[in-house]
C-alpha cells in the first residue's frame, strides 16, 4: 500500500479501546469547557467559543457515533448551563424548560431543536468532510484540490479580519483598514500554503476544513432557527424590533461565526496533527 493509502485509512485502524479513551477524554473536556472560561478565547471584541473543538476531534478521529455522541454532550451541558445558570434574556433559546413558560409545548419541542440538532450534526459533518478532503487530496485532482481549499481558506481570513477591524477599531478609516489587512492576510496564507502545503499529505487540509465546517455548521444552523422559531420572542429578549432581528442573525453569523471558523481551523489542524503523531507512535 502507498504512503498515501496510508494517510487515507490511518485513522481508520484507531483499536475500539484507544476510541473509548478518546470519547471519555474529550467528554470530560467539553464538560469543563461549558462551565468554565476554558470555552472561551478572549480576542479583543469576541469570546470565540471553542466547546466545539472536542466535538470535531472526536468526529474525526472516533468516527461519526462516538461524535455525535460528544456533540450531544455539547448540547446537553448547553441546556444545564442555559437552564440553571442563564447569563442572558435569551438562554429560553437553549433551554427546553425555559422555553415551555414563553410557547408552552411547542417552546420546549423549538429549543430542544436548537440545543441539540446543530450539536449533534457537529459531532458528524466535520468527518465526512475530513476524509472527503483526504481522498481528494491524494487523488489525481490533488493539486487543483489543494488550491481550491487555499482559496477558501484566504477568502475566509479576508471576510473575518475585515469584520474583526470593522468591530474593533472606531476610526473613519476602519473599512478601509479591515479590508487591506484581511486582503495582506489572505495573500501571505495563500503564498504560504502554495509553497509550503504541498509538502504536507491532505490529513493537515483535512483537519483544517474539518475545523472550519464544524464551527459553521452549528452556527449556520442555531441563528437561522433563532430566526425561523423565536423571531419575535428573540426580539424581546434583546429589546429591539423583530424586524431588526435578521440584522442581528446576519451579523453573527457573518462576524462570530466566520472569526470562530478561523479559530476552529487552526486549533483543529494543530491538535489533529499531534494526536495524529501520538497515535503513529
Amino acid at each position: 500500500m502507498s504512503e498515501k493509502n496510508v494517510a487515507f485509512t490511518r485513522d481508520r485502524s484507531i483499536p475500539k479501546s484507544y476510541e473509548l479513551v478518546l470519547t471519555a477524554l474529550f467528554t470530560a473536556i467539553i464538560v469543563v469547557m461549558a462551565f468554565t472560561p476554558l470555552g472561551f478565547i478572549p480576542l479583543v471584541v469576541i469570546n470565540a467559543t471553542i466547546i466545539h473543538i472536542p466535538v470535531i476531534l472526536g468526529a474525526i478521529f472516533c468516527g461519526p457515533k462516538k461524535g455525535a455522541f460528544l456533540g450531544f454532550v455539547f448540547g446537553l451541558t448547553s441546556f444545564i448551563k442555559n437552564t440553571l445558570m442563564p447569563t442572558s434574556m435569551s438562554a429560553f433559546v437553549f433551554s427546553p424548560i425555559l422555553a415551555s413558560s414563553i410557547d408552552g409545548a411547542a417552546g420546549v419541542v423549538k429549543s430542544t431543536i436548537i440545543c441539540f440538532v446543530p450539536r449533534i450534526l457537529v459531532g458528524i459533518i466535520p468527518y465526512f468532510v475530513y476524509r472527503g478532503i483526504v481522498k481528494l487530496t491524494t487523488s489525481s485532482h490533488a493539486k487543483a484540490a489543494k488550491v481550491i481549499s487555499n482559496l477558501v481558506i484566504s477568502v475566509l481570513l479576508l471576510v473575518g479580519i475585515h469584520a474583526f477591524f470593522a468591530k474593533m477599531l472606531t476610526t473613519d478609516s476602519k473599512e478601509m483598514i479591515g479590508w487591506v489587512s484581511g486582503a495582506a492576510a489572505a495573500v501571505i496564507y495563500f503564498i504560504v500554503m502554495e509553497l509550503t502545503g504541498r509538502k504536507k499529505d491532505g490529513r493537515f487540509l483535512g483537519y483544517v476544513y474539518a475545523g472550519v465546517t464544524g464551527a459553521l455548521t452549528n452556527t449556520l444552523l442555531v441563528m437561522p432557527m433563532i430566526y425561523i422559531f423565536y423571531k419575535e420572542a428573540y426580539a424581546n429578549a434583546l429589546s429591539i424590533e423583530p424586524g431588526a432581528v435578521m440584522g442581528v442573525i446576519l451579523g453573527v453569523i457573518s462576524f462570530n461565526g466566520i472569526i470562530e471558523a478561523i479559530v476552529a481551523a487552526v486549533l483543529v489542524a494543530a491538535i489533529g496533527m499531534v494526536l495524529n503523531k501520538v497515535h503513529r507512535r
